[in-house]
């Protein structure tokens, strides 16, 4: 975990050695600073199974400029060092923690062995823990494949039913045409006849 840098905290103890102490949070305030670094009593390698509390990343002063520089990281990663973690001729290895907490920090000052300045401890810092991939649900991409196949499923119907409207409509087109063709029908010639009446006409005389 990533944790502030002690900058303008210990600024009257200039040729202090400012060191992390990494605890237990039920343990913390039953902490010894009277402890010295680097031997058993406060060795990474016997955290948590031996000792309660663990001092690590020794710095001076100098390494918390105050005020700090711009360009500066003021940061301090904590559990960055996997190469130490079992070493234990380092026993102030920055070794990754155990577990995922929680856990409590200080910056302790000490002058030769003994403890000039402290800060107050951290509240509780617990760690976040991945997940196995077996506890990790896989309902949202069955879901996410029913979708998309009844997706395809209508898609699928939908042109076949585009397909056959536009057939329809196509021979509609063809016969409704042939329907509503008219031919020109024969003009009817009317006859008229002009009817002659004829008259008897007198019979002669003689």
């Amino acid at each position: 975990f990533g944790l502030a840098q002690p900058r303008c905290i210990f600024g009257s103890y200039n040729t202090s050695d400012i060191w992390l102490v990494v605890a237990l949070d039920k343990a913390a305030f039953t902490f010894n600073n009277t402890a010295a670094p680097g031997t058993n009593e406060t060795a990474f390698q016997r955290f948590p199974k031996s000792v309660s509390a663990y001092m690590t990343l020794n710095a001076t002063l100098a390494n918390y400029p105050c005020p700090k520089p711009a360009e500066d990281i003021t940061v301090l990663r904590v559990g960055s060092e996997t190469s130490c973690a079992r070493d234990e001729t380092r026993p102030t290895c920055n070794g990754p923690l155990p577990g995922p907490g929680p856990y409590r920090v200080k910056f302790l000052a000490l002058q030769g062995s003994e403890p000039v300045a402290e800060t107050e401890w951290s509240e509780p810092i617990m760690l976040r823990t991945a997940k196995p991939a077996s506890s990790i649900s896989t309902t949202d991409s069955r879901h996410s494949a029913g979708m998309i196949a009844i997706t395809t499923i209508l898609s699928i119907l939908f042109a076949i039913l585009l397909a056959g409207l536009v057939a329809m409509l196509v021979f509609c087109s063809d016969s409704c045409g042939d329907s509503s063709t008219f031919s020109k029908p024969e003009s009817v010639t009317v006859r008229r006849d002009n009817t002659h009446h004829v008259y008897d006409q007198p019979a002669a005389r003689l």
